[in-house]
């Protein structure tokens, strides 16, 4: 079993960069700039921000399917990003670095297992939960702050 840990769609969030100030508080978004590294995580490029670098902080939904399980919480969006998808079976320091919740749903959008581990852990983890068939999609949050940090699909 082969998994793909893919990040967020970009078109999304790239419009939200050209507002003021002002705008963004409207809408619960703070405008950012990278003071450390690793430390703040986006979730298109799936890569920490480099020290500088402007990025906003934003609720975002998820987890919106009609369930019980229904969800949304902060993440952090790079102005360059671009939305990234790991190779097959691939572990990157943005995941092999943080202590991960990984999370495992069905096609009805119900938990149906769950783990919390290192991240250099986190494949053995995800091929675990892949084995139950009844596994559709696995979601990974950083376990410390509880944040969203990117899906994970079946290759």
């Amino acid at each position: 079993m082969s998994f793909q840990i893919v990040g967020l769609p970009v078109d999304a969030f790239s419009p939200l960069f050209s507002l003021t100030d002002r705008e963004l508080d409207e809408l619960n978004v703070r405008r950012l700039v990278a003071t450390e590294k690793p430390g703040f995580p986006c979730r298109v490029s799936l890569a920490d921000a480099e020290i500088g670098e402007e990025l906003l902080l934003l609720p975002y939904e998820h987890q919106p399917a009609q369930s019980p399980f229904r969800a949304s919480g902060p993440i952090f969006v790079r102005k360059t990003a671009r939305q990234h998808a790991l190779a097959v079976d691939e572990i990157t320091d943005y995941v092999r670095l943080r202590l991960l919740s990984v999370r495992a749903y069905d096609s009805a959008h119900l938990m149906v297992d769950a783990a919390v581990c290192q991240g250099a852990e986190v494949a053995a983890s995800i091929l675990r939960m892949f084995d139950n068939l009844q596994v559709a999609y696995i979601h990974l949050h950083n376990a410390n702050r509880g944040c969203f940090s990117c899906r994970v699909n079946r290759a």
